[in-house]
């Protein structure tokens, strides 16, 4: 009897399209070995489960309500096996401020950053505080967003109007911006995947340098850094896994500026798209798509 697998896809994040796209890629290796239904996060989720009993269910869901810790409570109230981080490492990481403040009493360097009710005033005061704390441009965006949804470099000059274009959330997070490399690390378990540079032909590695095809960011692989500077940021993602105590894999992105590693955010559930990072690193250190995904399985436990 073939093991049964449940994929969990779509949402109502900003990130449903990506997510639909990381089901249908996961769906299309493990059919081949398993028996697999694709579900959405909807009304009938629940319903879904009891009546197909899978053994896992493989969380493709990026975004609010799929990375947050929401599906994994699902999941552990009808105690059933799923993949990636638990409750609390789930909803820690997709805070941006709440993993900032855990990583900067840890000493692992992150941009500085300021937080913004999007009910406040932008007026000079914030501006003043932005200049002494911070200094222009700035980096703005939602606090519990991925995959750089909403996310602004702001002048001065544009920075009230990028605000109002985020007044829909509550909380935002005004950060420095850091002018260097884009590196992306993969983390396994306890092992140190590898990790990959990014050259995006766009401002930054935004949501559309992520996903289209026509925007043509430039993936390198190995990195072009030294043997110490490598193990230096596979450490640093080694070590935010731990501090936030994930499970399977995670991706962690770093800016590198003048020999310092910045460590923007990590990322609980890393899409599987023919686009998606974390593939890539693994295909590079000899692990197909399949032999990662069984891996991500084989990590699934009911309770974090």
């Amino acid at each position: 009897m073939k093991k049964k697998i449940l994929i969990l896809g779509g949402g109502i994040s900003k990130e449903r399209q990506i997510s639909l796209e990381t089901a249908k890629q996961v769906k299309k290796a493990l059919k081949k070995k398993y028996r697999v239904l694709q579900s959405d996060l909807d009304i009938n989720f629940e319903n879904k489960l009891k009546f197909f009993k899978p053994e896992v269910v493989f969380n493709a869901l990026h975004g609010r309500f799929g990375e947050d810790g929401y599906a994994q409570s699902i999941l552990e109230n009808n105690k059933i096996k799923y993949t990636h981080s638990g409750i609390l490492s789930s909803a820690l990481a997709m805070d941006k401020i709440a993993s900032k403040k855990i990583f900067n009493k840890n000493n692992l360097l992150t941009p500085k950053f300021i937080k913004f009710n999007s009910n406040s005033e932008v007026n000079s005061n914030l501006k003043n505080k932005i200049r002494k704390k911070l200094k222009f441009p700035v980096v703005i965006k939602p606090i519990n967003e991925g995959s750089s949804v909403g996310v602004y470099i702001s002048t001065e000059k544009n920075l009230k109007k990028n605000l109002i274009k985020l007044k829909k959330y509550k909380e935002i997070i005004i950060e420095e911006f850091i002018n260097g490399r884009e590196i992306q690390v993969a983390i396994l378990g306890k092992k140190k995947l590898g990790a990959i540079e990014l050259k995006p032909k766009r401002k930054f590695y935004d949501y559309k340098a992520k996903y289209d095809t026509k925007s043509k960011t430039e993936h390198i692989i190995p990195v072009n850094l030294t043997k110490k500077s490598l193990n230096k940021v596979l450490n640093i993602a080694l070590k935010a896994h731990k501090l936030l105590k994930c499970k399977g894999v995670t991706r962690s992105d770093f800016k590198f500026f003048k020999n310092k590693f910045y460590l923007l955010e990590l990322n609980t559930q890393p899409g599987m798209t023919r686009l998606s990072l974390v593939p890539e690193i693994a295909a590079y250190k000899g692990m197909n798509f399949l032999e990662l995904l069984e891996w991500i399985l084989k990590d699934a436990s009911i309770k974090r």
